[in-house]
């Protein structure tokens, strides 16, 4: 049976990219999914809505909850966490997946975007973790997991785009504080981040096209929030984990399968040396 067969997950920005991939690969192993988005409607250049994405989860042997949420508000959030509670029975996993991006140094920031980032992304992953922690509680099993880097504090990293890699370090703060702060209620809170870029709609809009096609599709991330999944809550905390690691520990030795084109060097991500 599998270790996922009628688990609840609570996935946010789930209607494209990762988080659609690990509704997917989590839907295989009968797990109930919570598609949490505020992409309710289709979208003229973004591919995927809750509502496909719930077509897809049940397609693939999961039950699907599609669920209209902007992470940026707080009555929404909590609407949605009691809609999951009431439709399956409570959470088991959390993932913060949600985010913004902005590739721009701090001149060429405006407040919006600022305030947008900053909002989605460290707010944003506090305030689904503070909803939903009261339930994963209860749960024998439960995990959070921020898509967010290792903590790297050099210079380099926040020099050309010091608010988006301050609202991402806020995600991993995240991460190393409720660790801690939950180790001994056995709630599991760590981070993943790919080695390479990752084919989403994120890097096709904000990178040159040669770097979508020196990344690797979003099903290794997929594959790799699995194999967190799996593992002992209440010995798998605090971490901030690679999805290639993951997956090497895990006894994946054929890496080429994720690759978008075999034959392109790949593009290591940003935050990682």
């Amino acid at each position: 049976m599998s270790k996922l067969k009628d688990k609840v997950i609570f996935i946010t920005g789930a209607s494209r990219g990762i988080g659609r991939e690990i509704a997917l690969r989590c839907a295989k192993e009968g797990a109930k999914i919570v598609i949490a988005a505020k992409s309710d409607q289709p979208h003229p250049k973004l591919e995927g809505t809750i509502h496909s994405v719930a077509k897809e989860v049940e397609a693939a042997g999961g039950i699907a909850l599609p669920v209209l949420m902007d992470i940026r508000e707080e009555s929404m959030v909590h609407e949605a966490v009691s809609k999951a509670v009431t439709a399956f029975g409570g959470v088991d996993i959390l993932v913060n997946n949600a985010s913004a991006i902005s590739i721009s140094n701090t001149l060429e920031t405006s407040m919006k975007r600022f305030d947008l980032i900053s909002s989605v992304n460290a707010r944003g992953t506090f305030l689904c973790s503070q909803m939903c922690i009261p339930h994963l509680l209860k749960s024998n099993n439960p995990h959070i997991l921020n898509l967010s880097p290792p903590l790297n504090m050099q210079a380099k990293w926040f020099k050309d785009h010091l608010a988006y890699t301050m609202s991402k370090y806020g995600m991993s703060m995240c991460t190393l504080g409720m660790a801690e702060e939950f180790r001994a209620a056995g709630i599991a809170v760590n981070s993943l981040w790919p080695q390479t870029t990752i084919a989403t709609a994120a890097i096709a809009f904000n990178f040159p096209r040669e770097i979508l096609n020196a990344s690797r599709k979003p099903a290794i991330m997929a594959d790799a929030a699995y194999e967190i999944f799996i593992r002992d809550s209440r010995k798998t905390t605090g971490n901030f984990f690679i999805d290639e690691e993951v997956l090497k520990e895990s006894g994946v030795k054929d890496f080429e399968q994720y690759a978008m084109h075999p034959n392109v060097p790949l593009f290591t991500d940003l935050f990682l040396n």
